[in-house]
């Protein structure tokens, strides 16, 4: 792990077993292998939170980048039908023969009521402007 062999580990012990005596050496041992354990431990959840966080951080950046996504999606969709040029208004065929629409001059419905053009449910076309109602004439 570290590129220490064995004949290595094997001299750091003699030296230890000649540092510290045979009555603190299992005591020593036992010390170090709790921190190194410690240690390992520490790192391994250190580790996996690193690899967390970059996951978490990945998974933020591919949701901005969606949302970034929509949105020019969304602006598109709003501004192409402005990039498009206008199509002109098409008017309808009771528009084009007014005079079938209108009522005679001279004739005033049987309610009494002012008469209407007969396409007055439809909106005018942008083109032409409103027709002003029309007052029966008394004769």
């Amino acid at each position: 792990m570290f590129g220490i062999s064995f004949s290595e580990l094997l001299l750091v012990g003699l030296v230890a077993l000649v540092v510290l005596g045979p009555e603190r050496l299992p005591g020593a041992a036992r010390t170090a292998g709790l921190w190194i354990g410690r240690l390992k431990r520490s790192f391994n959840s250190i580790k996996m939170e690193v690899e967390r966080e970059i996951g978490a951080d990945d998974i933020r950046r591919q949701l901005h980048n969606e949302h970034i996504l929509s949105m020019e999606q969304e602006a598109r969709r709003i501004l192409n039908p402005l990039a498009e040029p206008a199509k002109p208004a098409e008017t309808p065929a009771a528009a084009s023969t007014p005079a079938a629409a209108a009522p005679e001059q001279g004739a005033a419905p049987a309610s009494g009521h002012a008469a209407t053009p007969a396409d007055a449910s439809m909106p005018a076309s942008p083109a032409t402007p409103p027709e002003p109602p029309q007052t029966p004439r008394v004769p």
